[in-house]
């Protein structure tokens, strides 16, 4: 891996329940360096660019049904939509969505760094 690589600041965003943490966990391992942006729990609609203000950010996008399941979740599908609001400023600013339905962890990392490596060498 290159120096502009290991200095390279990736924020990741989604919904709970989207893997964000699990994401973050994979990218170490490749050494990136990688902020978990709570920005789903913030009233604050570009709070991801005060707190961390990343190079690249990735957004993990995740359904109810999903999020629900993944998490253990007792919510209902307006909590679920309230993050979606909460999230849509970082959503229109990430520089990669992946929808991680229908992946498994092991699928997003690539998708991930895939992009990564074509659009950051």
């Amino acid at each position: 891996m290159s120096d502009p690589e290991k200095k390279l600041l990736i924020g990741i965003v989604g919904p709970c329940g989207s893997g964000k943490s699990t994401l973050i966990a994979g990218l170490e391992k490749h050494g990136y360096r990688c902020r978990h942006i709570a920005q789903e729990h913030s009233y604050v609609k570009y709070m991801w660019q005060h707190i961390t203000n990343p190079d690249v950010l990735i957004f993990l996008e995740c359904s109810y049904e999903n999020s629900t399941a993944r998490r253990k979740l007792n919510w209902q599908p307006a909590d679920h939509e309230e993050q979606q609001r909460r999230l849509s400023h970082a959503r229109e600013h990430a520089h990669i969505i992946i929808n991680t339905n229908l992946l498994n962890p092991d699928e997003v990392l690539a998708q991930a760094l895939i992009f990564l490596k074509e659009n950051y060498p």
